[in-house]
């Protein structure tokens, strides 16, 4: 009896269905974003798309917003976790009694580009000759400046004026409506990121004042290689769901080092845009600009200098405000 159960239970087990856990259901989050495809915030477009975040065991949606203060206010809405934002928005956030915790840096150095209207060039050869002239820059929230905003102020001091002695207005992040607002000559001067701004420089709209992607036109401007693209959460998402910080900061770094480790041809054609001039503008920025990207996600102290340098330069009123206390490290760490 005892040798007939045996055979039994030997041909149970070969013949029986192979046993395995079930697969864990992946943790799943929001994050807000300028976008689609903004050259900066480049890296958690991929997330998604390389599986970046599957492999760390969290689902990520991208709600692509037009602004920065649009990605902010989403966050302290609640309708996303995360965001990611320029972080000088997050020090004007905290001077006006909000607050958000930088958990991951995505950007080497800024893409920001001060451009002026083709017709002007011969009116407007350095920053101080904007005086009385019309500016566009990226919407504000109510509580927080976009890093658009500041850098406009941080520019305007470098070359001694105030940032009262020019016109600031909303221009949005949309192709059609900013050539609109040059062709009609409602703005003299647009704050842009890339590739918008390129795109703009080759249709022959404006001529480039200033470029932080090139260190050679901000070497007397202190602060300029500030600490753009930041990933941020609310302080009570990184209290009370550290793993889920965990893993989405995980993911984002497996997206920088695939960044790293291949060309602006394979990341383009990671992106699959169909529009074929839009590609071509955002290919020429990443074969120019080959700094765009952290490689790893740490925070750098030079960052963190130039960072504070940049905010307190463009809000003298709030020299408080440190960007040292608004980050946490622990799941990206620090480097010099």
């Amino acid at each position: 009896m005892r040798i007939l159960l045996g055979l039994w239970m030997v041909f149970w087990l070969l013949t029986a269905p192979a046993w395995s856990a079930p697969e864990e259901t992946p943790m799943r989050t929001v994050v807000s974003v300028v976008g689609p495809r903004n050259l900066s915030y480049l890296p958690i477009d991929l997330v998604p798309i390389l599986q970046a975040d599957r492999a760390e065991g969290i689902e990520v949606r991208l709600k692509h917003v037009e602004g920065g203060g649009l990605a902010i206010k989403e966050l302290l809405a609640r309708n996303s976790e995360f965001t990611v934002v320029g972080f000088p928005a997050l020090m004007s956030l905290k001077a006006n009694g909000g607050e958000l915790v930088g958990v991951a840096a995505l950007s080497d150095r800024p893409q920001f580009v001060l451009m002026v209207r083709a017709a002007l060039r011969d009116q407007v050869r350095r920053i101080a000759d904007l005086k009385g002239r019309i500016v566009g820059v990226h919407t504000s929230a109510v509580n927080a400046k976009t890093v658009a905003q500041q850098l406009l102020e941080l520019l305007l001091r470098s070359d001694g004026l105030s940032p009262r002695e020019v016109r600031v207005i909303s221009s949005g992040q949309e192709w059609a409506k900013r050539t609109a607002m040059l062709d009609s000559g409602q703005v003299d001067a647009i704050v842009s990121e890339e590739p918008f701004a390129s795109t703009l420089l080759g249709a022959g709209k404006v001529f480039f004042l200033v470029n932080l992607a090139e260190p050679e036109s901000t070497n007397n401007i202190a602060g300029a290689n500030v600490l753009h693209a930041v990933l941020a959460t609310r302080p009570d998402v990184a209290a009370n769901e550290p793993e889920k910080v965990r893993r989405l900061v995980a993911a984002v770094r497996r997206a920088l080092q695939w960044i790293a480790s291949h060309s602006p041809e394979e990341l383009v054609e990671q992106l699959r845009i169909a529009d074929e001039p839009e590609k071509q503008y955002l290919l020429t920025c990443l074969r120019k600009y080959p700094r765009l990207f952290s490689n790893d996600g740490r925070f750098s102290n030079r960052q963190i200098a130039e960072t504070n340098t940049f905010f307190h330069t463009s809000t003298p009123e709030a020299k408080g405000v440190r960007m040292e206390d608004l980050i946490n490290d622990q799941w990206a760490g620090r480097k010099e």
